[in-house]
């Protein structure tokens, strides 16, 4: 049995954790951080975790999170886990973190994305990137593991093994995502009320949006060399879920049937990348810890398509298999 605490516990990322966890025989968890005043049982803020979870959220420092547990997820906002993570590490807990704070190299690449000093600076580009699909024997052996973004995640499952076998030029990639309102997170905003996103789709941020130097990052280590990539993300009118489509040049004559048969080949084993033959939807892998892609060759460019649940294979599902792999527990469990 492995002692969980899950810090920042009252947003959409942390109640699907907790729900993953509370199906996990070997995953107790043992407290919740908040800086909600006068330590509220989390059924108040998670309604749906009445009669599941008998739990307060407390504003707990980390030499006391250290102190109730082995394994720490946090649910902070960017900049804040970097801060919390030494002393978290140095207390012998492992930590996986749900922001952005360890998943790029540069520090100073952080600060120009994110508008922000880094806090643990020295740690860049020593952290795993936590895509078990990637980097799954670095991940079993890591005391802190940086949980992939949920629009990179759609990107790299679908791009790396293209860019690995050379079947694609590294730069002139367009990637097209949309992404349900939940990834916005629970703060309440203006472009994320109801009247303001039902009924419509918007782009935002295009070619400032914050995931492209982790998309650009991990793909050019795929690559083996840079890659390029303008990175599109739309606000759709629904709940959750991620569909995103990819446009690249091959190189040389490549076909449909070898792209497939490479994807299909890279994830053979993998328990939750599904290679489907049909264009994929966001019905199909909501409530999953599935990613399902295809791919195509339209006029000469070579398509991918993903499809995958934001708050679980792009959050809180993949930091549970992370969590699995950390502690020797079957990859599978509590998400199949």
């Amino acid at each position: 049995m492995t002692q969980i605490a899950i810090l920042g516990a009252t947003g959409y990322t942390a109640v699907e954790l907790i729900k993953i966890l509370l199906r996990h025989d070997d995953a107790e968890i043992v407290a919740l951080t908040s800086r909600q005043e006068g330590k509220p049982p989390v059924a108040s803020i998670h309604p749906s975790l009445h009669g599941r979870l008998d739990l307060p959220l407390e504003n707990l420092g980390p030499t006391e999170v250290a102190s109730r547990a082995e394994c720490v997820f946090s649910c902070l906002p960017h900049g804040v886990t970097a801060s919390a993570a030494p002393h978290l590490l140095e207390a012998g807990c492992r930590v996986i973190d749900f922001s952005a704070d360890y998943r790029l190299n540069d520090p100073d690449v952080f600060a120009q994305w994110y508008g922000q000093k880094h806090a643990d600076p020295d740690r860049l580009g020593k952290v795993v990137y936590g895509l078990p699909e990637l980097f799954r024997e670095q991940i079993v052996e890591a005391p802190l593991v940086a949980n992939p973004g949920c629009y990179p995640t759609s990107a790299i499952l679908a791009l790396a093994p293209l860019l690995r076998a050379g079947l694609i030029e590294p730069s002139d990639i367009i990637i097209d995502s949309k992404s349900g309102v939940s990834g916005a997170g629970r703060t309440p905003k203006l472009t994320t009320m109801y009247t303001e996103c039902n009924e419509s789709i918007s782009a935002y941020n295009v070619g400032r949006h914050r995931h492209t130097p982790e998309i650009e990052q991990l793909l050019g280590t795929a690559a083996g060399r840079q890659v390029e990539v303008i990175f599109a993300p739309h606000l759709t009118p629904m709940d959750r879920g991620i569909l995103t489509t990819t446009y690249s040049r091959p190189v040389g004559k490549v076909s449909e049937e070898q792209l497939l048969d490479l994807l299909r080949e890279t994830y053979a084993d993998e328990p939750f990348v599904r290679v489907v033959d049909h264009l994929p939807g966001t019905k199909d892998s909501v409530g999953t810890n599935y990613c399902d892609v295809t791919a195509r060759i339209v006029r000469g460019r070579v398509l991918t398509v993903s499809a995958l649940d934001n708050l679980i294979k792009g959050a809180s599902g993949a930091a549970v298999q992370n969590f699995n792999l950390m502690f020797g527990y079957p990859e599978t469990t509590a998400l199949s």
